[in-house]
């Protein structure tokens, strides 16, 4: 089963992803594939370059394939992202591979890769 994770209470990123799934992702016994987690307010920080949860999440990211977005204004407003001319975001000092947008690009984003359950903690 495939699973989306949207993160919109606090310390969800810190304490729910970075004590419990991450751990688990990394032992290899999550139970279920992550394909995306969407970081809302105060948990976007977690994606900041240099937090070491943050990084460890980034490289399971990438050896997964896992999408790591962060709401664009909630990043722009604690200075991880910046509005391009275009009207995108561009994110800034965050770990390798994120992406800020809000949930139309969320939705595009999975498109490919659509999850069987969306959890929100």
């Amino acid at each position: 089963m495939k699973v989306a994770y949207i993160l919109n209470s606090p310390n969800a990123a810190n304490y729910k992803v970075g004590e419990m799934i991450l751990p688990q992702l990394e032992a290899g016994n999550h139970g279920v594939d992550v394909v995306g987690i969407f970081f809302f307010d105060d948990n976007t920080m977690l994606l900041q370059k240099g937090n070491p949860k943050g990084e460890r999440l980034a490289k399971i990211a990438a050896e997964k394939g896992m999408l790591l977005m962060m709401c664009d204004q909630c990043a722009n407003q604690r200075g991880l992202a910046s509005e391009n001319a275009d009207g995108g975001y561009t994110t800034e000092g965050t770990v390798d591979g994120v992406v800020a947008g809000c949930f139309p690009d969320l939705y595009q984003a999975l498109s490919g890769n659509m999850p069987d359950q969306v959890i929100s903690l």
